[in-house]
C-alpha cells in the first residue's frame, strides 16, 4: 500500500500502513515460532493465494485495494479467529490460542485503518463509502462474503453492517 499508493495520500496513510506492516511481520514471526515448537514450519501445508490475487486485481486503485484487503480479507480473519481460538483451547493448546488472541486484537486496528482510509478516499472523491465499497468488492473480489460475522470486532474497527451485509444477499 505504501509503495504503490503512499505518494498520492496524506503522510498519515503511510504511517498507518508501515505500522500495520510491522504488526504483520511480528504476527508471522509469532506463528512461525509456534509452528516450529510444534515440529512444523511455514509452508508445510497448502494455502490459498487470496492476498496475492487481491493485490494483483487492485493495483490501479487504493480504494479497491482497501475494500478487498483489509475490509474483506482481514475482516474475515476477525470473523473466524475466535472459533479457531476456541478449538485450540478444546484441544489443550493454550499457547497457540494466546498467539491468536494477540493477533486478533491487533487485526482490529488493521481493519480500522482500512476503513478510515477507505472512507477518506471516498469522501475526497465525493462518493458514498458503503455503495462504493459494495461496487468495488463486487468487481474485484471473487470469494464469498458469508456469515457468521464477528460484529463486535467489526464494529470496534468501524466496519458497519451496511457495508457488508448487502453483499451476502447479492452473491447468493
Amino acid at each position: 500500500l505504501v509503495a504503490r499508493f503512499g505518494e498520492s495520500l496524506p503522510r498519515a496513510f503511510s504511517d498507518d500502513w508501515v505500522r500495520v506492516a510491522d504488526d504483520e511481520a511480528r504476527h508471522f514471526t509469532l506463528l512461525e515460532n509456534r509452528l516450529k515448537a510444534l515440529k512444523s514450519w511455514y509452508g508445510a501445508l497448502p494455502a490459498h493465494d487470496g492476498l496475492w490475487q487481491a493485490a494483483s486485481e487492485t493495483t490501479h486503485d487504493p480504494a479497491a485495494r482497501l475494500a478487498v484487503v483489509p475490509l474483506i480479507l482481514e475482516a474475515r480473519g476477525l470473523d473466524v479467529t475466535p472459533q479457531m481460538i476456541a478449538r485450540l483451547r478444546r484441544f489443550g493448546d493454550e499457547e497457540s490460542a494466546e498467539v491468536l488472541e494477540l493477533i486478533l486484537a491487533e487485526e482490529i486496528s488493521h481493519v480500522a485503518a482500512g476503513q478510515r482510509w477507505f472512507v477518506h478516499i471516498c469522501e475526497t472523491r465525493g462518493l458514498d463509502p458503503a455503495r462504493t465499497y459494495q461496487a468495488l468488492v463486487t468487481r474485484h473480489f471473487n470469494g464469498e462474503i458469508k456469515p457468521p460475522f464477528n460484529e463486535a470486532a467489526r464494529s470496534a474497527a468501524g466496519l458497519l453492517p451496511e457495508f457488508y451485509l448487502p453483499l451476502t444477499a447479492a452473491r447468493r
